[in-house]
């Protein structure tokens, strides 16, 4: 399931819960502390993951308890089936109970014991604070968060204006804190977020206007929910499919819009692994194909000049397969199968007009902010590239530079992979 283009995703309901939402101040769920370390582990994946993902599927098995996990499967965040009109087709459909039937499947095939629907959406609401379900709830060593649209989450699995914890979530939050996984895709990964969990927009909407909280209609504004989703993770806001859609923009301008220093941007079919989680030592370890950016703002300042939104001293690494990074020291620590590069390019550059893959280019590449820093890692003739938005009124440019503490980590011994600490910034023309 992937999420539709110009959003995260888009709920039907919105109503009174969202008015409300906005006048509260962010919070600690259930018991109004800040967040406390846990036993067990997250896995959130970009997006798009793909069913023969042996490496991510199995990662979550194993941490479930290898042959006798037992995977409890949350699709709240789909349409609910009074909701589907192909509800009735099992080729065709796509509401929370197919999609969990689809999800529980899968695990089974890769290996777990048992994995069964958590039967709680917008249907059966109620259901997220049944005995009956709690006690499911607790008979799982792991679970399982699928995509669809984060708010539903909150709508489904959380209470009333300070977004108290379900009887459902808050079993759920206990298994964690005794060791259990708690994976998700897409929406399923965004929810693991606290304050200021983004709600939609596109990149270049949000450059030119900025964020705002909220959840809006308009697919491209850039919105986010002040409380957050479940707060399980600490350290950094989350974005998935974020080279597939060019989400990068909108990430570094929601963390400075609301004074967050870290953005972690994950890629599609590809996990972030997070031991201790909820702890000020979160550890992070990257699986998969593709990677996950490390968005740095700790030394970048915002502002607004006459002609817009501008942003310099960002930081941008980004992480692949086996990676490690350790979020209290800032740390990157490159796999041991991949070795220093040493840039050896000397074609310029290529120019890129359409940094953020814009859904108004129809000759787009997906990856562009990515495929830009690549190259510049692997020039011997540049230490600069400067790339631009396909949209123009303003046009922004974002600038990447390789101070002297750059460096960039290869598979093979002449391309990329791994990049860390590139400077970015972004002004308007």
């Amino acid at each position: 399931m992937r999420a539709p283009r110009g959003l995260t995703h888009r709920a039907a309901l919105v109503g009174s819960i969202v008015l409300t939402l906005l006048a509260a101040t962010p919070g600690a769920h259930a018991s109004g502390e800040g967040p406390t370390g846990h036993d067990g582990s997250l896995v959130l994946v970009g997006g798009a993951l793909k069913d023969d993902n042996t490496e991510v599927y199995g990662e979550i098995i194993d941490r479930a308890g290898g042959a006798g996990a037992r995977i409890g499967v949350i699709t709240a965040a789909s349409v609910p089936e009074s909701r589907d009109p192909d509800a009735a087709d099992p080729d065709r459909c796509s509401n929370s109970a197919c999609n969990g039937a689809y999800y529980s499947a899968l695990f089974k095939k890769h290996g777990a014991a048992d994995a069964q629907w958590i039967p709680v959406d917008l249907d059966h609401v109620a259901n997220a604070d049944s005995d009956a379900v709690v006690a499911q709830v607790n008979s799982m060593t792991g679970f399982f968060f699928g995509g669809g649209d984060q708010y539903r989450y909150i709508q489904t699995l959380l209470r009333g204006p300070r977004q108290k914890d379900s009887k459902v979530l808050a079993a759920i939050r206990a298994k964690l804190a005794r060791g259990a996984v708690v994976a998700g895709s897409s929406a399923g990964a965004q929810i693991a977020s606290g304050p200021d969990m983004v709600s939609g927009g596109e990149s270049y909407e949000g450059l030119r206007d900025g964020s705002a909280p909220g959840y809006f209609d308009d697919a491209t504004r850039l919105g986010y929910i002040p409380r957050g989703g479940f707060g399980f993770l600490r350290s950094a806001l989350i974005d998935t499919h974020t080279g597939v859609y060019g989400r990068e923009g909108r990430a570094y301008r929601l963390a400075a819009d609301t004074g967050h220093d870290r953005v972690y941007a994950l890629d599609e079919n590809t996990a972030l692994v997070v031991d201790h989680p909820g702890s000020t030592h979160e550890e992070l370890t990257v699986l998969g194909p593709n990677g996950v950016g490390v968005l740095d703002l700790r030394h970048a300042r915002a502002g607004t000049s006459p002609d817009g939104w501008t942003l310099c001293g960002a930081r941008y690494s980004y992480l692949t397969d086996h990676d490690r990074y350790d979020a209290r020291t800032w740390r990157v620590h490159p796999s041991s199968d991949k070795q220093r590069l040493t840039p050896a390019g000397a074609a310029p550059v290529p120019a890129n007009t359409d940094v953020f893959h814009s859904a108004a280019n129809p000759h787009g590449s997906a990856y562009s902010f990515r495929g830009t820093a690549r190259a510049l890692a692997q020039s011997v003739v540049q230490n600069t590239a400067t790339s631009s938005t396909f949209e123009s009124g303003p046009r922004f440019d974002v600038t990447f530079t390789k101070p002297a503490t750059f460096a960039a980590w290869s598979s093979n011994g002449s391309t990329a992979d791994t990049l860390v600490g590139l400077r970015v910034s972004i002004a308007p023309r």
